[in-house]
């Protein structure tokens, strides 16, 4: 069977991004030739450039198809999300963020390297937007506001959404890509059972009843 050019070109793309993620995610951005890209891809400099103009389109590339994955619905955070992982199942959101982090690892570490080589400028505005995301899937996920009713007094759903993903996402982000676990003195499981109970029920006590009355004399 007859591989046509077009399915040439397109299997010498993937082949380019997959080596320019495995380079960049392990040496960095500067660190990372278009020669190492093209040998590493088995093809020519020249193939490289037919396809992507310079460096940095691939970079940006690969960070755009991060981008999209996580706007996809099987994305394993987005899964949790519309399952009904937050507010109710914050355990569940905590093991999709790690599944998220592992799947994604490589495309996660790019995140870093714009930011130790680039100053953030290629993620600042995929950041500048993330409350708008939120915002969207929420209204999706409970219509008229029926968040609000299920959250405490006075927390806004797009807060106490967006809190619990940077903070599972971050821990797992730390583990996974930093090689450091039960980082909180605890192992993994149990951490994140009790960091959801904080999510959940707050890290104070509230007032007692005799010392509310008081107050309010």
């Amino acid at each position: 069977m007859r591989v046509s050019q077009e399915e040439k070109s397109e299997r010498s793309r993937t082949a380019i991004l997959e080596a320019a993620l495995r380079l960049f995610s392990k040496q960095g951005y500067r660190g990372t030739s278009i020669r190492e890209i093209a040998a590493e891809a088995g093809l020519s400099t020249g193939n490289v450039y037919h396809h992507f103009p310079d460096k940095e389109t691939l970079f940006t590339t690969l960070l755009g198809q991060y981008w999209e994955a996580i706007e996809r619905p099987d994305f394993p955070f987005n899964k949790a999300l519309a399952a009904g992982a937050f507010p109710f199942d914050l355990e569940a959101l905590a093991r999709a963020a790690e599944e998220s982090v592992r799947t994604y690892r490589r495309h996660v570490i790019l995140i870093y390297v714009d930011v130790v080589e680039f100053e953030g400028n290629h993620i600042r505005k995929f950041y500048t937007e993330m409350a708008g995301r939120f915002e969207r899937f929420l209204n999706t996920r409970f219509p008229d506001g029926a968040l609000k009713h299920e959250l405490g007094e006075g927390f806004q759903p797009i807060t106490a959404s967006m809190l619990a993903s940077r903070v599972f996402l971050q821990y797992f982000a730390v583990e996974i890509l930093f090689g450091i676990p039960d980082q909180f003195g605890l192992d993994t499981a149990t951490a994140m059972k009790e960091v959801s109970e904080i999510l959940r029920h707050g890290m104070i006590h509230p007032p007692a009843p005799r010392k509310l009355e008081a107050e309010a004399r």
